[in-house]
C-alpha cells in the first residue's frame, strides 16, 4: 500500500512482457526479445515490482533450480526514482523469500555491474574472485564477443 509518506508499493509477482522491457530500457539495461521475456517471466522462483502512483517503476527476479542453485537477475529502477534506497528495497525482498525458502546450501549468485556491487555486497554478496572463482559468461547470439564461434574445441 502506497501512503503520502511512501508514494512506493512492492508487489510480488512479475510485469507483463511489454513493462519487462520497458523498466529494463528505461534503467539501461538491454532490452530482450519478447518470445524470450514471455518464455522467461513463467520460470521465475521468486520476483517483485515496485509500483509508484500505480506504475511500475523497478522490478527484480530469482530464477534457479529451486535447490542447489539460484541467480538474482533483472534488478532495475527507473532513473527518474534512482538514489532512493529503491534497488535496496528490492533486494532486501528478495534475499528474504531466499532466506525463508532456499535450502542452506544453495549457491545464490548475480552480475553486478559497475556500482550495484555496493548494494549488493550490503548483503552478503562478495566477488567471486576472493575465492578463487571467476564469473563467466557466452551470449547466444553468436558473435565474436558470445564466444560462439564455430570451433567445437575451447581454445586453451
Amino acid at each position: 500500500m502506497t501512503t503520502a509518506a511512501d508514494p512506493y508499493e512492492l508487489r510480488a509477482g512479475v510485469p507483463s512482457v511489454e513493462v519487462f522491457r520497458r523498466l529494463r530500457t528505461d534503467a539501461g539495461l538491454s532490452d530482450k526479445a519478447p518470445e524470450a521475456v514471455a518464455s522467461a517471466l513463467p520460470n521465475t522462483w521468486y520476483g517483485v515490482v515496485l509500483h509508484h502512483e500505480g506504475e511500475p517503476i523497478g522490478m527484480g527476479r530469482v530464477i534457479g533450480d529451486g535447490g542447489t542453485a539460484f541467480q538474482i537477475v533483472d534488478i532495475c529502477v527507473h532513473p527518474a526514482h534512482q538514489g532512493r534506497g529503491l534497488g535496496r528495497r528490492i533486494m532486501a525482498a528478495l534475499t528474504a523469500e531466499l532466506e525463508r525458502r532456499a535450502p542452506a546450501t544453495a549457491y545464490v549468485s548475480l552480475i553486478a555491474d559497475g556500482p550495484a556491487r555496493y548494494l549488493y555486497e550490503k548483503f552478503g554478496f562478495a566477488d567471486t574472485a576472493t575465492h578463487n572463482s571467476i564469473g563467466m559468461y557466452r551470449l547466444m547470439d553468436g558473435s565474436p564477443e558470445s564466444g560462439g564461434g564455430s570451433s567445437a574445441e575451447p581454445a586453451v
